[in-house]
Formats: structure tokens, sequence, C-alpha cells
């Protein structure tokens, strides 16, 4: 079992069993598939319905627990389980994760009951198109998306550049500005089935290639009131943004855990060398021990909306950022030559990286919300 599993095994028989049971699919499901899902851009989703059944996708949900507990803190050591072997996968997950979280925070009933088992259990898997609107209100960019109340719902026109976690028979969430409301926005449940609705593959990337990102076209899409989320996007974002940007840590944690791990698997040849080089992997192992710590326990109350809250994870979430890129270019220089290959673990890390660095909140974005709120202090 990979040290990402251990480590977040605090001696909890459910969480032991669920970590146990999402990292044998990663040793026997994704593992195999790793390399054709970086290089081909091979969608995993057979490991995604294997991780769904597993119940990978429910553990923040209580509409889908059956029980009163929000436990952010084992959906975010799950993703970080799958991550550590491939960021991918685990970004496939928190896309899921993340559309169940609107889910489970929907103002409106009806949208919340019909789509969060089949989300939360991946009988329906999901995407996230909210990108452009956590740009939109932290003022770099407008929104995209643009739609008319008529009888019933809404006509939404406009386009949103890379939504990922997409395809055939998936739904995502995403918020559009309503015209002449004087900028009121809301937030909906889009099926990608929809009529006037289609996918666009606009690019390849040199990571991430295999999470079915496409450009969202929305031709004169209704979108039913039993589709909506929430009538107040501005409030909804407030609402969900702490779990929202906690959840990003799993893939962080995971892909420097194993950055982690692959300079230590050098250490016997090239240890004697190596212990020249910065960010040495105890030194590392140190640092992101003391931020998953953090991370948890801001976890436990996923429902603060507070900005001082918010603040502190932000605080964390630029971290893990910037952690990320120094354990990347450490597992390369630990790792010489050989982390070239081109199916080298040590160089997919690196790419990999340099998506914890910029996704939505980016370091630049993670910076200018952390001056804001220092200004506003």
């Amino acid at each position: 079992m990979s040290e990402v599993a251990t480590q977040f095994n605090r001696g909890i028989p459910p969480l032991g069993n669920l970590l146990a049971s999402t990292q044998q699919i990663v040793d026997t499901e994704l593992r195999p598939l790793t390399v054709d899902i970086d290089l081909e851009g091979l969608y995993p989703e057979s490991v995604m319905k294997s991780l769904g059944r597993e119940g990978v996708f429910m553990q923040h949900l209580p509409a889908v627990r059956g029980d009163s507990k929000t436990d952010l803190g084992a959906a975010i050591q799950t993703m970080a389980t799958v991550s550590h072997e491939c960021m991918s996968t685990g970004f496939a997950i928190w896309c899921q994760d993340t559309c169940a979280w609107y889910l489970q925070n929907a103002a409106n009933p009806v949208v919340r009951d019909n789509w969060i088992g089949k989300v939360g259990t991946g009988e329906v898997l999901a995407g996230t198109g909210m990108s452009n609107t956590m740009k939109a209100f932290a003022g770099i960019e407008p929104l995209r998306l643009k739609g008319k109340r008529v009888d019933g719902g809404y006509v939404v026109n406009g386009n949103l550049p890379w939504v990922s976690n997409l395809g055939e028979g998936h739904v995502f969430g995403t918020l559009f500005e309503v015209e002449g409301s004087g900028g009121r926005s809301v937030m909906a449940l889009v099926d990608c089935d929809s009529e006037g609705f289609s996918l666009r593959l606009s690019a390849h990337f040199m990571a991430l290639e295999g999470t079915r990102t496409f450009a969202c076209i929305f031709e004169d899409v209704f979108i039913p009131d039993e589709m909506i989320i929430d009538d107040d996007g501005a409030a909804f974002l407030k609402r969900v943004r702490t779990g929202l940007v906690l959840l990003q840590f799993g893939m962080g944690v995971g892909n420097i855990q194993s950055c982690i791990d692959i300079s230590r698997g050098v250490e016997p040849l090239l240890g004697h060398v190596n212990a020249f080089l910065d960010d040495r992997p105890d030194e590392l192992q140190e640092e992101l021990d003391d931020a998953v710590e953090a991370v948890l326990a801001l976890a436990e109350e996923p429902y603060e909306t507070s900005d001082e809250y918010f603040r502190e994870i932000l605080e964390l979430r630029l971290a893990a950022g910037e952690m990320a890129l120094r354990a990347s270019q450490s597992a390369m220089l630990h790792t010489g030559a050989k982390g070239y290959l081109r199916t080298a673990p040590a160089q997919r890390k690196l790419r990999e990286s340099y998506f914890v660095a910029i996704v939505t909140p980016a370091i630049k974005h993670l910076r200018k919300e952390l001056e804001s709120f220092a200004q506003a202090a």
C-alpha cells in the first residue's frame, strides 16, 4: 500500500476500509491504464464507475450516506490516494465530488433529490463548470453565460472554454447571469444531452489529457426550473466555496506525496549525491504532514462561510500549489536522466504539478484574493 494511503488511516475502521478498497482499485484497475491515460488521453470511465460503487464519491454527502455526517476529510483522502497514482483520474474525482457538493447544498430540493444519488454513486458522471464563475467573482473576467427567463425555466447562451469530466449522459454544475436583472446570477445543473448544447474538443494538453475536457457551447439551451440549483448564484458560491476549494487538496496531496516517494525510491542508488540537493524527501514529508493536518482540521467545518475561515483555506491552497512545484522539481532532480523517459513517473508528476498550480483558483488568483482580504482588513 502506498504511503499516501497509510498516512491518512487515522484508525477509524470505516475510513481505513474505504482507503484500502480505494487503493485496491488503484493497484488492480488504474495502474495498468496510467500511461495510456497520460499519453493517449484514455478516459478512465471504468475506474470511475468502480470508485463510485465503492462509495468514494458520497463521503461528503449526507443526502446519499443516509446519516447526518459530512466527511469532507474522507473525500479528500480517497482523492489523494488515487491522485498519488494518476492525477488525471484524481481530477475527474474532484469534478465528480464538486458537482455532488453543489447538489448537496442546493436551495432547490427537486434537483437535489433527482440527481444527488446518481452523481454520488457514480451512476451518472459529472463535471463542474465554475472556473469562469470564480474568476468573474474575483474580477478577473466576465461571466460567459447569459440566461433569459422564459416560462418554466431559462434559455441560456454562451460558451465555457474548458470543462472536464464530460460526455454523453454526463451532467455538470455552472452559473449564468440573468439578462436584464442588474447582475443577478443563477446556479444550474446542465444535462450534456440537452438540445442546443454541444461539446467541442478545442485543444490537446501536455497533461491531464484523459479527463474529457471540452469547450461547452450553449445555443438557446433550455434549462427547466427543476434543474435550477439556486436562484441566487452569489449566495450559493459563498455557501459552497469552502468545500469546493478544500476538495482540491486531494489532488495536491496525492501529487506531492508521489513526488516524495519517487525521490525516496532512488535513494539506495543515488542518495550519496542527492544529499546535495534542496527539498529533500524527509523535509518535504514533514511539511506535507503539517499541511495535511491543517487541511483535515478545516475540513471538519465544511459549511463555515466566514471570510476569515476562507482566507485560511486560500493560504493553505496557495501553499499546496507552491509545494507541488517544489516537490515535482525535486523528484526530477533526484531521479536524474531516467526521469526524462517518456513513461517515467517523475516527468509525469512534474507536468501534473503545474496543474495543481494553475487550476482555478491558480496561484496568481489566490494571491489576488489574499491581497483583497488584506486590504479589507
